[in-house]
């Protein structure tokens, strides 16, 4: 997961589609991107999410970029469009206590593995943000920053983005006391502050320092999750929102998830 396949180059002004057009000039298409959003917070899940998006002009998504660079209404056009435009594309979630019981990074290799899976077409080559993910059985190239340089990275990176932010306006309806709705689940101070008076609640990862620092009886503890099942590890969910109104993980297609 080191190097381009030999005869392809990529060019310094080559844009954000460069990587997939030196990729398909070697006969390697389809080309899947993968990235994931929330390793760093310590509250809420961790999402992944992998895209494969076409060749030519369907596949150029307006305003496409990393998804740190974006704003909020920017995100949510783009999410749209990459949903419409790919070829296929997958998210999966894994909930705070598995991300506790694995560590983050194995959650993180755990989550990416599982999205490239989910796709309901066979990628020839992966692109990852960073480093790479061990146990596929197709070539890939770990880019350092990928999401700013590779489309489909870039596009999973809004997909995964915006699905961890809408699953945290739910926790924020659910806990208001924390203010997830605001930072997300990120250790800023007022986050902190929250923490300190009222303790972690089931969404907080215990993994984190500040977290355990401040264990204490929280009100809430049995409130049952977005997926239906109180403190349940890990759920790859359905599109559509579930009973209890919160926007679910989702795969390309419309199906149900199973639990894993």
């Amino acid at each position: 997961m080191s190097a381009l396949p030999r005869g392809s180059t990529v060019r310094r002004d080559a844009g954000l589609y460069g990587y997939e057009r030196a990729l398909r000039r070697v006969g390697l298409d389809p080309i899947a991107g993968v990235d994931e959003a929330g390793r760093g917070p310590c509250a809420g899940p961790l999402v992944a999410a992998a895209v494969i998006l076409p060749e030519g002009k369907r596949g150029q998504i307006p305003e496409l970029a990393d998804s740190k660079l974006l704003t909020a209404k920017a995100r949510e056009r783009c999410y749209d469009e990459v949903r419409r435009r790919a070829l296929a594309w997958s998210v999966v979630s894994i909930e705070a206590a598995e991300c506790d019981r694995l560590g983050m990074h194995v959650a993180n290799v755990e989550a990416l593995r599982r999205a490239l899976f989910r796709l309901d077409v066979r990628p020839s080559y992966v692109l990852t943000d960073g480093f790479g993910v061990d146990g596929l059985d197709v070539p890939g190239l770990a880019i350092w920053k990928g999401d700013r340089v590779a489309a489909c990275i870039a596009a999973a990176s809004v997909i995964a983005k915006v699905t961890r932010d809408r699953v945290m306006e739910h926790w924020d309806k659910v806990y208001p006391q924390y203010g997830f709705g605001i930072h997300k689940g990120y250790c800023t101070p007022e986050h902190q502050a929250a923490l300190d008076e009222y303790g972690p609640c089931p969404q907080h990862r215990r993994r984190f320092e500040n977290v355990r620092r401040s264990l204490k009886p929280v009100m809430g503890q049995n409130v049952t999750s977005p997926t239906g099942v109180e403190s349940r590890p890990v759920r790859e969910r359905s599109e559509r929102t579930n009973q209890h109104g919160a926007p679910s993980a989702h795969a390309g297609t419309e199906r149900s998830e199973v639990e894993v």
